[in-house]
């Protein structure tokens, strides 16, 4: 493990993060200074290589924390994978890739799913937290195996709301696609109406509290807000709701939030 971790200290590249907007979006401007943005990522790359992750969830807070639902600390959540990556010269280096679930720019209610690099992932970071979850060794190499099969492009839903009902099949956001992925993984199925049944019956979503005026209003500011696929309550998956569902059922190594300066257990 050493000498994986001095590897990828050794070869990961400072890119410059391409433009990503505050939420599960890609395009818009860099909100932090290039140059940090590149070393946190640097930062989170060894800090998993050091821990052993293959394969990690990984969210970033995308907006301020007085603009987010009750209970919702994180806007973006993607499977960080250890990686052979080929440079544009044709040479090659260990790191992560990045699998996202990314929300069109041009069309808000679409969605693509989209590899990119660590420094692209925090680049529309509003600070410099990572919420990090190590899955259980057995769970991933399951995780592995599912990505890197066509279960997990099949998985994927176009249509995209931001508070998606994770129990329906109508919308998907990028947590609800890392939630149905896991599934898949834990349950041996690429199917998507079982994996919809097994999310009913065994995950609990976040409860999302809006006001009635408010949430009649929501589309109007962004069709991406819809609620149609949802009853009296709000209820979506969040990093937390996640992070709550593998700890009750025992599959976390480890979970905790990485800044500059520390590490703390969540």
């Amino acid at each position: 493990m050493k000498a994986l971790v001095t590897a990828l200290a050794l070869t990961l590249c400072a890119v410059q993060p391409a433009a990503v907007d505050a939420g599960s979006s890609q395009a818009g401007k860099p909100l932090l200074p290039a140059e940090q943005v590149a070393a946190f990522s640097d930062k989170v790359q060894v800090d998993l290589a050091a821990r052993g992750a293959s394969v990690a969830i990984v969210a970033r807070k995308g907006r301020r924390a007085s603009e987010l639902p009750q209970g919702v600390t994180y806007t973006h959540v993607a499977f960080w994978v250890f990686s052979q990556i080929k440079r544009a010269d044709g040479s090659s280096y260990q790191g992560y890739r990045v699998y996202n679930l990314y929300q069109d720019a041009d069309k808000p209610m679409r969605s693509s799913l989209v590899q990119d690099g660590p420094a692209d992932f925090f680049a529309g970071a509003h600070a410099l937290e990572a919420g990090i979850i190590i899955p259980d060794p057995r769970l991933q190499r399951k995780l592995l195996k599912v990505i890197a099969s066509p279960t997990y492009r099949k998985l994927h839903n176009t249509s995209y709301s931001v508070l998606s009902n994770p129990q329906t099949r109508q919308f998907q956001n990028c947590t609800e696609h890392t939630l149905d992925v896991l599934m898949a993984a834990l349950y041996n199925t690429g199917d998507a109406a079982q994996i919809k049944s097994n999310i009913t019956a065994h995950f609990t979503p976040q409860v999302i509290k809006i006001g009635g005026l408010k949430r009649s209003f929501a589309p109007l500011a962004s069709k991406a807000l819809t609620t149609e696929d949802h009853g009296p309550q709000i209820r979506t998956a969040t990093f937390g709701s996640i992070l709550r569902f593998m700890k009750q059922n025992k599959l976390v190594a480890k979970s905790y939030t990485l800044s500059p300066t520390r590490a703390v257990g969540i």
